[in-house]
């Protein structure tokens, strides 16, 4: 089956989220639409599978044009998707998962899962998906709850199918095995439409790409195509991709954790036995897999997290105990996993958004008496130097592109002066030119001397910027590897799997 979209339009408010969009994909096809996050993709596809209407526009399956108010109209035309948050009861199991809302009793009036186990049998022998029908679904990691939902979409005759972010949580080695099975769908005659922001994922597995920028199609290319080219269409001007940087110089220890445990307030270890050091001159990469632990370790560190055994220590002084803005003044930077949630304040100015942490200090403020003249002239400063764009500094944040709202945050902390900078996920959903200036500002800040503690489950990102990498797995550091390592290793250990153990069991 093909799909084609005509002149699809989506409005919200004054924002247009797609802009006189046309598309196609052609039977046993995999087509990659490209582009940033907030560039528009996932709302065309929630446009395809009946979760938002469009403002005008035609949708078409073999050439003949269809009305999709709901999901189950998608499902009825041919057309499943997978979201990039995964739509599964964690307490049901993999065949009550299935038949959700598709219910069907048997000759006795009971539920009828045993044509479900059955499909799924079939479909995971077809595809080797190794789905257990029985498994619950929080039992199984989340490559093979994603097969879950692949099964899903194809038990119910999906010719068409939509995938959304389809490896934002998963490791290498899933990825890998993702990619491979995508293959094998289109080889099936399916089409598919892959929604992803990453290049590398696109050229492999690709027929076609369109980019989509700001909520229009500005170029559809061939995986021939360069990452350069396809990363001068996403952002509409020449971006170098690679980072950078001399060998690192590592000084004195900055950051040092031992035994350190998170816990919840029934005293479950969120983290747990961590032992992790950081260098002046060094960025040490934590990865994994997005749950594993990092996030409540980040916010130990800054004061944040309540129940703690163990120590962290900042140039010898202990910090458990001290409040988030003592750890901050005793030289820790911080930018957060969400710039808009714990970042920024949206009401507020650009100008006291920079200044949130030392408004009180000098030289904004002296005595009670603040100084707003100051503090536009440092605003003006910073803006210039960070290259936010902004028409001015009295603009309330919120008015602001994710990338320049996470430029304000790094201005921010690292226009005064600390030790170590710790900063969990920068450039998740900045454009490609955004992801180039964080990343050489990061490189900076090592090369000055501070130490850099980088949270990030991007790969690409981790093996540009990392002098080592420590890899989290159940909120333990199970690894500690040099930045030289291959992606097959750390994916291994990202899996949990110790990369000795997996040679041992291929022998």
């Amino acid at each position: 089956m093909s799909l084609e979209l005509r002149g699809i339009t989506k409005q919200f408010g004054s924002l247009v989220a797609n802009d006189d969009i046309n598309f196609k994909v052609n039977m046993g096809e995999i087509h990659a639409i490209l582009g940033e996050n907030g560039a528009g993709k996932s709302t065309l596809m929630n446009i395809v599978y009946g979760l938002l209407a469009p403002d005008k526009g035609q949708i078409l399956v073999d050439g003949q044009e269809i009305k999709i108010n709901s999901p189950l109209d998608a499902l009825a035309a041919g057309i499943g998707m997978v979201h990039q948050h995964f739509m599964l009861i964690p307490v049901f199991t993999v065949a009550e998962n299935i038949v959700l809302g598709h219910e069907k009793t048997n000759r006795v009036g009971l539920l009828d899962l045993e044509t479900a186990r059955q499909e799924i049998i079939r479909v995971s022998k077809e595809f080797n998906f190794e789905v257990d029908p029985d498994a619950l679904i929080e039992d199984l990691p989340v490559g093979i709850q994603q097969r879950v939902e692949i099964i899903r979409a194809l038990i119910y005759n999906s010719k068409i199918l939509i995938l959304d972010e389809p490896t934002a949580v998963l490791t290498p080695q899933e990825t890998d095995e993702l990619l491979a099975n995508m293959k094998k769908l289109r080889d099936s005659g399916r089409s598919i439409v892959f929604i992803t922001h990453k290049l590398r994922e696109v050229k492999a597995v690709a027929d076609r790409i369109s980019i989509i920028r700001r909520g229009k199609v500005v170029g559809t290319v061939e995986p021939s195509a360069s990452q350069a080219e396809m990363a001068s269409l996403m952002v509409g001007r020449p971006v170098d991709l690679t980072v950078n940087k001399a060998a690192g110089k590592p000084g004195k220890n900055i950051l040092e954790m031992a035994n350190l445990s998170v816990l919840d307030p029934a005293g479950r270890a969120l983290a747990n036995q961590v032992n992790l050091s950081v260098a002046a001159g060094e960025v040490v990469a934590v990865a994994g897999v997005q749950g594993n632990g990092q996030s409540e370790l980040a916010e130990a560190i800054v004061g944040l997290r309540e129940y703690l055994t163990g120590s962290i220590k900042l140039s010898g002084n202990e910090l458990i105990g001290r409040s988030v803005d003592e750890c901050l003044k005793a030289g820790i930077a911080y930018v957060p996993e969400s710039r808009e949630l714990d970042g920024l304040i949206s009401s507020f100015s650009i100008t006291e958004n920079l200044i949130l942490d030392t408004h009180n200090q000098a030289p904004y403020s002296k005595g009670i008496f603040y100084k707003p003249a100051v503090a536009q002239q440092v605003a003006l400063e910073r803006i210039k130097e960070f290259d936010i764009r902004a028409q001015s500094a009295s603009d309330p944040a919120s008015s602001l592109s994710g990338g320049n709202k996470q430029k304000v945050v790094l201005a921010r902390e690292l226009s005064r002066p600390v030790e170590l900078v710790v900063v969990c996920q920068p450039t998740r959903g900045l454009d490609v030119g955004s992801i180039e200036f964080v990343h050489q500002r990061l490189i900076s800040e090592r090369d000055a001397g501070r130490a850099v503690l980088l949270f990030s489950t991007e790969l690409d990102e981790v093996f540009a910027l990392a002098d080592r990498i420590a890899i989290m797995y159940r909120g333990e550091i199970i690894a500690i590897v040099p930045a030289t390592a291959s992606r097959e290793e750390v994916g291994l250990y990202m899996a949990g799997i110790h990369p000795a153990a997996a040679k041992g069991g291929a022998a």
